[in-house]
């Protein structure tokens, strides 16, 4: 849509509406649009025929706000009268309605006064009330905290894994934890093992602790090296007699998340018998989004929330924060360290997360987030100016809170800014800052040309 366009769509939604005049500054000479013969809500920035092939109507600056003798002395704010709300060349002392039933709209003495910034509006009281206009001071807010909030999975702590395993081939004889899932302690007898090579370590052992000496020793320190326990051998000195199954034990508390032997296979030296996890505590791995990592920082608190368990909160605490980001998402995968005492969480679970974190450390100058309108280039809120006048003022935004933005440049404390129906208000603020960008820069010492010549 070109710039033209725009403006004409703009004048039939602020005439539908009957905000304030589309009125705009244009050199003399030169219409500022056209509109339908008949007077209907129908707008045209070049040269146009109806249907029924008549021209629409060049509207000029003077027939949008004709002068008035008593503008220019009447004391500010002071009512002049009312003009038509399409724009006709038509005004009344008193209020009135046209033939479409819209009210006329109330021209103060100081409406286009040099003093309003370009895009400034004014909206009678009437309107303000119907557009549920509500406005804002603009504050110092103490220093605080927000919520930065994502989506995370929970998976195992890499710290509590633990893979069970021989340091000797040989035969599993039996199975004392059969099934993934059971839960295991440590020192708790998982397996028993038979090889060949444990039985005649035993034996050489005995056979050393009869002769004695060094050989002893030897054999002593061999046995160690398999990993045969302390216990078993207890129970050789104790018996001298060499066992045929040699137990294999649990290295920590947990549960066996892999099983991939069975009774009587033949593993080898170093192959894993189980795979455990320590549940007691979990890793919760939250995608943060690119615009909010520079707020996370270790060691601060989260909240997370499980469809599992609704109306239930667990609490974590932020550990790691990864060196890269993944690209497809924009996207960094923080790791959260959750205790879980009664087991609750699962791995894979889906969880939704609050990370609180300091966004001030001082007290920062603010508005309601609502009352910014982002263009995704910037940012601009409208100032209440009194009287029905709003001034549309870029701003210069900082952090964000949870209902509310710092603002760092374009503000004072104590001024009022819109908070609702500003997107109607800054229509009409972009429809007269559009028009009088059409109008080309005239020199003031030159005469004026008659209405209607040709430049």
């Amino acid at each position: 849509m070109t710039r033209f366009n725009l403006t004409a769509y703009a004048l039939v939604v602020m005439s539908l509406l009957s905000l304030s005049s589309p009125a705009a500054a244009g050199p003399d000479g030169k219409p500022l649009y056209y509109q339908d013969p008949d007077g209907k809500p129908a707008f045209a920035a070049m040269p146009t025929k109806t249907p029924d092939g008549r021209d629409y109507k060049p509207i000029f600056e003077d027939d949008i706000a004709p002068p008035m003798p008593a503008r220019k002395s009447a004391e500010p704010g002071k009512l002049l009268y009312y003009r038509n709300p399409m724009g006709l060349p038509d005004t009344s002392p008193t209020p009135k309605k046209d033939s479409m039933g819209m009210e006329y709209l109330p021209v103060y003495a100081d409406n286009g006064s040099n003093d309003d910034p370009p895009g400034t509006v004014r909206i009678s009281p009437g309107k303000i009330q119907t557009l549920g206009v509500r406005t804002a001071i603009v504050a110092m807010r103490p220093a605080a905290t927000r919520a930065i909030r994502a989506t995370g999975i929970v998976q195992f702590d890499e710290r509590h894994l633990a893979t069970i395993t021989t340091k000797v081939a040989g035969w599993i004889e039996h199975l004392a934890v059969a099934a993934t899932g059971d839960a295991i302690t440590r020192g708790q007898v998982v397996a028993e093992l038979y090889a060949p090579d444990l039985v005649a370590a035993e034996e050489e052992y005995l056979v050393a602790a009869r002769i004695g000496g060094s050989l002893t020793a030897a054999a002593l320190q061999r046995l160690r090296a398999f990993d045969v326990p302390d216990d078993e051998i207890a129970r050789l000195r104790r018996t001298g007699v060499a066992s045929r199954r040699i137990a294999i034990r649990a290295i920590r508390d947990g549960v066996v998340i892999d099983k991939p032997v069975q009774e009587g296979m033949r593993i080898a030296a170093g192959e894993p018998l189980y795979k455990t996890a320590d549940l007691s505590t979990v890793w919760l791995n939250v995608e943060v989004q690119e615009r909010d990592l520079g707020l996370v920082q270790p060691g601060q608190q989260a909240t997370a929330s499980f469809v599992a368990f609704p109306g239930r909160s667990f609490s974590g605490v932020v550990d790691f924060i990864p060196p890269t980001l993944t690209v497809e998402t924009r996207t960094a995968r923080v790791r959260i360290v959750m205790p879980n005492a009664d087991r609750a969480l699962r791995a894979a679970m889906y969880a939704t997360v609050e990370v609180a974190v300091p966004v001030s450390t001082q007290p920062v100058l603010a508005v309601p987030d609502s009352a910014v309108i982002d263009s995704g280039r910037s940012q601009l809120v409208l100032v209440a100016k009194g009287e029905g006048r709003f001034e549309p003022r870029p701003v210069r935004t900082g952090v964000h809170g949870d209902d509310w933005i710092e603002i760092l440049d374009g503000l004072k404390p104590g001024e009022q800014v819109v908070t609702s129906a500003n997107f109607l208000i800054d229509a009409e603020s972009n429809l007269r800052a559009a028009l009088q960008s059409f109008a080309p820069p005239t020199d003031p010492a030159a005469p004026a040309k008659p209405k209607g010549a040709v430049p």
